[in-house]
């Protein structure tokens, strides 16, 4: 083919190459200049991004999946029984020590005069015991004379039983000569035998008179051991009925239910006239004045999380214009997955890695909840500072 050259091309034809040509360059310029803007802003991003996450992403860690807490005081009765009065309701806030219910005192009052009773009656009692320690030593005493008497009685019978046995025998040495009648013979007999019966009978005054002494002592013993190294106010006995007194007594005031923290009253399960069992749950009280928050991180967040840094949150209650100043005051045994009903039994053969959170919990600040209160189980967003 042969070219055609440039005197052969027509004026109109030859403007129009040029003017395509320019246009070929600008646009080849132009997307030039693009590409150059296009790695310049990519360049930039990942400047920034290496930026934000060195001087800022790595000085925090940040979770949504944070939920306000409280240790909640269950209000129980200590003791059983019809209930009279309910004075509070659910959302009622109260004081420590106000009274939140009444059960039926009229079983414990009835206690508290039965034991009342047995306290008096054993005072009665040992100061019995104490005045009948003093007549058992007089018993003695006189067991001890009744001792001496049987007891010369016994030397008396003895000298009578020896002195027939002498006058029995000379009158058988003189019944063989006529000198001794068998009359008086008959007689020294029956006074030897008279003699030896009294004897016995001396022996067994003896012995009896021996052994009511010791009965008395044993008793005037028995009685010290009831009241010996003690006044009435201090006897075992009149101990264990004052502290029946002081457990009925207690019981009574039990019957009064009063609130053991300050909070706020919920889930109330009572009613006027309902029977309660000690131990019974009847309501909560939740401490807001004294809230926390447990914000679950993840484990790959928690290399530099420490107790002591200080911590940022926002809650969904008041959203971004209340931001809350907490402190990290310590981390959860274990994941929520450790303790949970059902545990991952990770041990299967078809297990799959699942990153796991660990409560961290988060102290807040007394006087910020005071001006915001919070209430248990709302959302919020835990900010921590890792650069403390």
């Amino acid at each position: 083919m042969t070219p055609i050259s440039a005197p052969d091309l027509i004026p109109g034809e030859t403007e129009t190459a040029a003017s395509e040509a320019a246009e070929a360059t600008a646009l080849a310029h132009k997307r030039r200049k693009l590409f150059s803007g296009l790695g310049a802003a990519v360049l930039l991003l990942g400047a920034g991004y290496f930026a934000f996450d060195h001087f800022v992403a790595s000085r925090e860690v940040v979770t949504d999946n944070a939920y306000v807490g409280a240790n909640v005081a269950q209000v129980t009765p200590l003791v059983g029984g019809p209930v009279r009065d309910v004075l509070v309701d659910d959302t009622q806030r109260v004081r420590r020590g106000d009274i939140l219910l009444r059960l039926d005192d009229t079983d414990a009052r009835l206690a508290v005069e039965r034991a009342e009773a047995q306290l008096a009656l054993s005072e009665r009692k040992v100061r019995g015991l104490i005045a009948t320690g003093s007549g058992l030593g007089a018993q003695i005493a006189s067991r001890e004379a009744d001792q001496s008497r049987a007891e010369a009685q016994l030397v008396a019978a003895r000298s009578d039983l020896d002195k027939a046995r002498t006058d029995l025998k000379r009158r058988e040495a003189l019944i063989a000569s006529g000198s001794v009648s068998g009359d008086e013979l008959t007689i020294a007999r029956n006074a030897q035998s008279t003699a030896l019966a009294n004897l016995k009978a001396a022996e067994a005054a003896r012995a009896q008179a021996i052994a009511n002494r010791q009965t008395a002592v044993g008793d005037r013993d028995a009685n010290q051991a009831l009241t010996a190294n003690a006044s009435v106010a201090d006897n075992p006995e009149v101990l264990a009925a004052r502290a029946e007194l002081n457990q009925a007594r207690i019981n009574l005031a039990r019957t009064v239910i009063r609130a053991p923290i300050d909070g706020v009253v919920t889930k109330r399960q009572v009613q006027v006239g309902q029977r309660v069992q000690s131990g019974q749950m009847l309501m909560m009280i939740v401490p807001i004045q004294a809230a926390y928050v447990d914000a679950n991180f993840k484990e790959v967040q928690l290399a530099n999380v420490r107790p002591g840094q200080k911590v940022l949150l926002t809650s969904d209650l008041y959203g971004a214009d209340v931001v809350y100043r907490g402190t990290v005051s310590g981390f959860s045994g274990g994941t929520g997955a450790a303790f949970a009903v059902v545990p991952a039994q990770n041990a299967t053969g078809n297990w799959i890695k699942v990153v796991q959170r660990l409560p961290v919990r988060i102290t807040l600040d007394p006087a910020q909840l005071a001006a915001h209160p919070l209430h248990v189980g709302l959302s919020m967003t835990a900010s921590i500072d890792l650069s403390n």
